[in-house]
């Protein structure tokens, strides 16, 4: 048999062992692999260095680790969070941020290079739909990060929040939370890793159908289907009500994502729309200041004084809500924007006097008014 390309992290139990059974002998070597793995996160056969030399280069030979290689660290944040831009064996590039969070340290993951949903002030559309990311490249951003960073796995928190939409890509993340989750994987509790959607009702049901209690997080960034189209195309094809009332099958309470953009859904009768949604959802409500630069440069971020009169408006109504500052503002940390900055530098446009500049099928609006 020659190497398929078969990379191991993209397996979960009990395919992984199914397939290692066949080549690894005896059984508890496969419990050693599995170490090797989940606990040293290696990245090569021959780091393995407790199973023979014969068995690691029949490994070599058979099937593949990898990782995605980590191409450029932003400079931690003045709030701890820094920002990581990972290369993919094809070329692409993807994000991931690691995130303290006093006791428990968080990393957000990037499930897609690109997104196909296009919200209107999220930077990650402009790249188009890119591709799915596969089960290894998802792990391989959680492990560089939290072995970088030595924090123990009790205390972390994973959320399937950066680039493209998780749920469009159920085919690979279902096993990647497996593997996160089980006990023979990185054991992460189920109630600390959060999948976050804009709504896509199938594999909303799915994960519903899983007896883990994991968390969700819908994108809702409006309280009305009118509204949510406009800065959301999906609401076009899965229906805010719709996507509420899949949501009722989840065991364990959800959150709104709710982004805080001037003018557009921070309205008073925004307020009294979305206390209503929340409360028939019992939904935690989490409001979030559009974070500058991270998609169409005419939507800005509420005012600060209007953001925190939001949210006390939301719990005079009888809704739990948190505030969240907006992390890593000093590290381009909304999803996309690592990327578009390197992938700005390398390019060479000539100046422009006016309007947004097209190059190589990506879409340059010049430097960002908030950094001026």
């Amino acid at each position: 048999m020659t190497n398929d390309g078969t990379n191991l992290y993209d397996l979960a139990q009990p395919r992984l062992e199914r397939a290692l059974a066949t080549i690894v002998s005896p059984p508890f070597r496969i419990k050693q692999i599995e170490e090797w793995m989940y606990v040293h996160g290696v990245d090569a056969f021959d780091a393995m260095t407790n199973l023979p030399k014969e068995l690691r280069a029949a490994l070599a030979e058979h099937y593949t680790l990898a990782f995605p290689r980590v191409v450029e660290r932003t400079t931690p944040a003045a709030d701890g969070s820094q920002k990581y831009l990972f290369s993919l064996a094809d070329g692409n590039r993807i994000e991931a941020v690691y995130m303290p969070m006093g006791d428990r340290t968080s990393v957000c993951l990037s499930s897609q290079a690109g997104c196909a949903v296009g919200c209107t002030f999220c930077v990650t559309g402009f790249f188009g739909a890119g591709r799915n990311l596969t089960p290894g490249e998802m792990l391989g951003q959680f492990f560089t990060i939290q072995h970088e960073h030595a924090v123990p796995m009790e205390l972390m928190n994973v959320v399937f929040m950066g680039m493209g939409e998780p749920l469009l890509n159920w085919d690979a993340v279902d096993p990647t939370l497996t593997i996160l989750n089980q006990p023979d994987g990185f054991g992460i509790g189920a109630r600390h890793i959060t999948v976050s959607t804009v709504g896509i009702i199938p594999a909303m049901q799915h994960l519903a159908a899983r007896p883990e209690q994991f968390r969700l997080a819908i994108s809702l960034h409006s309280p009305n289907s009118v509204s949510r189209l406009a800065i959301m195309p999906i609401e076009k094809r899965y229906k805010l009500a719709d996507v509420l009332r899949a949501a009722k099958a989840f065991k364990r309470r959800i959150t709104f994502e709710y982004v805080l953009i001037d003018g557009v859904n921070d309205r008073d009768e925004d307020v009294a729309e979305l206390a209503k949604l929340a409360r028939d959802s019992a939904a935690l409500v989490n409001l979030l200041p559009l974070h500058p630069g991270g998609g169409d440069p005419a939507l800005k971020p509420s005012p600060r004084r209007r953001q925190h009169g939001f949210v006390e408006k939301l719990k005079r109504k009888g809704v739990e809500a948190v505030l969240r500052r907006s992390r890593g503002l000093d590290i381009d940390a909304a999803c996309g924007q690592l990327r578009v900055a390197s992938e700005r530098d390398a390019l060479e446009v000539a100046p422009q006097s006016h309007g947004d500049v097209y190059h190589a099928g990506r879409l340059d609006r010049g430097p960002d008014p908030a950094k001026a």
